[in-house]
């Protein structure tokens, strides 16, 4: 069954629930968004092509001479709303009915509702998703599950922000003239349309998160998209606000800039931390000097992680926005108080660190470590909603130091290469599957991380780099891991999609051209009849 709109066609099974939110008005304003959008998207795209062929052939990046003006100018981002003012502690996740139920009534700050690296995005996943989200804002979001256990909104709870997908994303299930339509413009398309209204009147507004940009043209467009919608629905200029989420290499040289593009609009850049590991094994990936060590080894306290957050926290609050810190991924044992203890003191040890650094807000996984988090930040924040005063004169950052990889004592072993298998494979079959947001290892994994799983298979593999002890890395020795990874997973499992995962695995990881991201691989593979 598919209907059509103009130009615009459904071509994904229609549920008759879906009919709420995919109404005529709804895909006319999507179509005016493609006829508006889609061509600058598409050369931006081309750009970042360009772009990483000038980083093959030695281009060293830094911070662009033709926009000094605007670092060295005075001027500063919107004030912000009253309920993202006061944004010290945030928890994240897909927009699933029980877990944002849970996320809503957690006691974080802010809910940061996912249509991206948390979410697998099959059809039902994505279009049940904005039904949950207009759900939410009517307060009628509830549960029952088979079980007969109950769930809905307490009476408080928490802002709602939505991080739609990234602009190298497309959204198969709808075309507009023949094209498949840019999936951040569809995500952000139907929740605005739906609820942008509503939102004002509920004394908040449409708030989001946006992902994966490389440089401030990039964030030019989400500007403009913002002043278009807003016209076009008649709604006042600069209530949206947006949070950028800084986890590529190339965006951290331009973050006054990315500021200045959004700054009636922008709340604050956030600190991506494992999709900004991935980004610099991805574009640096032909660059002997930029092979990483293990990923437990590339902490925060290392130089190329410092220089990222302090320069983060200074531009934010020098433009008066929110500087937010990075994701706790623990996800609490029910069996294992040792482990829970150990876990906690580690958050705690790092979320203390964010608040030295300067940071307003941090992020979490799992509703246990709102408390574990609100207690660091209530300690150093105290009754003061931020810590925008805190300037960080003292950092200066080089454009040298966004780009020093080298880690003392660092290195590669075998059980980090076989980790990063059973983690890439763990994850990529529950994607395929429509589970974006994956336990492994007590860990709250999305896609970020199971990018810099590949990435640094693919990285080693290339290099045929050696171990601690000395045990070369071949193609091998990855087909041996990953065969007994496989059987042991599916044993474990008894069932699952792990052969088509391994399938894709081996296509992210032995080819001679490195795959820019895992997902656009995986969608292929997703059951589009649901």
């Amino acid at each position: 069954m598919s209907r059509s709109v103009e130009s615009i066609s459904v071509i994904g099974k229609l549920k008759d629930e879906y009919s709420e939110i995919l109404t005529s008005d709804a895909l006319r304003f999507l179509g005016d968004l493609h006829t508006s959008f889609e061509p600058r998207r598409i050369e931006l795209l081309k750009k970042r092509i360009e772009r990483q062929q000038a980083l093959e052939d030695g281009f060293a990046p830094g911070f662009l001479t033709e926009t000094e003006n605007i670092r060295q100018s005075q001027w500063q981002v919107a004030a912000a709303p009253a309920d993202l003012n006061d944004r010290r502690v945030e928890i994240t996740g897909p927009v699933e009915r029980k877990m944002m139920i849970n996320a809503l009534n957690s006691g974080a700050n802010v809910f940061m509702a996912d249509f991206e690296d948390s979410l697998s995005p099959t059809w039902s996943n994505v279009i049940e998703g904005q039904i949950n989200l207009k759900d939410a804002i009517n307060r009628s979001l509830s549960l029952t599950t088979a079980e007969g256990k109950s769930y809905q909104l307490n009476e408080k709870i928490a802002t709602l922000v939505v991080r739609p997908r990234g602009w190298h994303l497309q959204e198969a299930h709808v075309v507009v003239q023949g094209q498949p339509i840019s999936a951040s413009l569809f995500d952000f398309g139907l929740y605005f349309f739906h609820n942008a209204s509503r939102l004002i009147e509920n004394g908040t507004g449409p708030y989001f998160y946006l992902p994966k940009m490389e440089n401030h043209l990039e964030a030019r467009l989400w500007n403009d998209v913002f002043v278009f919608a807003q016209k076009q629905l008649n709604i006042p200029q600069g209530t949206i606000r947006a949070t950028v989420l800084l986890e590529t290499i190339l965006a951290a040289f331009e973050m006054d800039e990315i500021l200045y593009e959004l700054r009636d609009h922008a709340a604050g850049l956030n600190a991506g931390r494992w999709d900004y590991i991935f980004s610099m094994i991805k574009k640096f990936r032909n660059n002997l000097a930029f092979i990483l060590p293990d990923r437990s080894q590339i902490t925060m306290f290392v130089p190329f992680m410092r220089a990222y957050c302090d320069l983060l926290v200074q531009t934010c609050h020098k433009r008066g926005a929110h500087a937010m810190g990075g994701m706790a991924a623990f996800i609490p044992s029910r069996k294992d108080a040792e482990v829970n203890a150990k876990a906690m003191a580690k958050v705690t040890e790092d979320k203390e660190r964010e608040t030295k650094a300067g940071f307003d807000g941090t992020w979490v996984a799992h509703p246990d470590l709102v408390p574990v988090a609100k207690a660091v930040f209530d300690a150093h924040l105290g009754e003061r909603p931020n810590q925008k005063d805190v300037m960080r004169d003292d950092a200066k950052v080089l454009s040298t130091e966004l780009i020093q990889t080298e880690i003392a004592n660092s290195t590669i072993t075998r059980d980090g290469f076989v980790l990063n298998i059973d983690v890439a494979l763990q994850y990529i079959e529950a994607w395929l599957r429509g589970n974006g947001a994956v336990a492994i290892h007590n860990l709250m994994e999305d896609a970020a991380t199971a990018e810099i799983s590949r990435a640094q298979l693919w990285q080693w593999l290339a290099y045929n780099v050696a171990t601690d002890n000395g045990h070369s890395l071949t193609k091998e020795f990855y087909e041996q891991a990953r065969d007994a990874q496989l059987k042991k997973l599916i044993s474990e499992a008894g069932s699952g999609r792990f052969k088509e995962a391994a399938e894709i695995l081996d296509k992210l990881v032995l080819t001679k051209d490195f795959p820019e991201f895992l997902t656009l691989i995986a969608y292929e593979y997703l059951d589009h009849e649901n």
